[in-house]
This record gives structure tokens, C-alpha cells and sequence, in this order.
């Protein structure tokens, strides 16, 4: 995960059935589908490793249960922008 990453999307290519929504619907364009085939003979959808916004989409395009996981990342310090005086 790079520095600026506001999420991570953990995939289990066991459940994936290599449909490509997620690949599509990802704003970031940050999934693909494997050049390998999983163990019922699909290509899962991968992560790249980085650019994930944490935005979820994906996961609600997913029609496979338990196949998309996405993390969103929190702020190590977060600061009120203003002060009430």
C-alpha cells in the first residue's frame, strides 16, 4: 500500500467467478482479472497493489458473497480544520 492509498481491497479468488464488475465499476481502475484460472476454472478478479480509494463500489457490484473485502484507511492525526473562538 503506497503512501496516499485511502483503502485496500482483499479478494478471494476462490469465491470470485471472474464476471468483471468489480474490474469495471472501480472508479480507480486499480482491479484486474488474473491471467491465471482459480480451482473452478475463472480468472479472478486481482488487486494491483495500490490507488484503492476505499470507496466500495466494487464490493457492491460483487454479486458473489464474501468475495470483495475493502478497508478503508483511517487518518494517523486528524485536526480540526477550525476552532470555534
Amino acid at each position: 500500500m503506497k503512501e496516499g492509498d485511502r483503502g485496500r481491497v482483499d479478494l478471494d479468488s476462490e469465491e470470485c467467478k471472474g464476471c468483471g464488475l468489480c474490474v469495471e465499476a472501480c472508479p480507480p481502475k486499480v482491479l484486474a482479472l488474473a491471467p491465471h484460472l482459480n480451482r473452478y476454472g475463472y480468472h479472478p478478479a486481482t488487486y494491483l497493489g495500490e490507488g484503492c480509494t476505499g470507496c466500495g463500489i466494487c464490493f457492491f457490484a460483487c454479486p458473489e458473497p464474501g468475495a470483495i473485502v475493502v478497508w478503508r484507511v483511517r487518518a494517523e492525526t486528524a485536526r480540526p480544520v477550525a476552532q470555534a473562538a
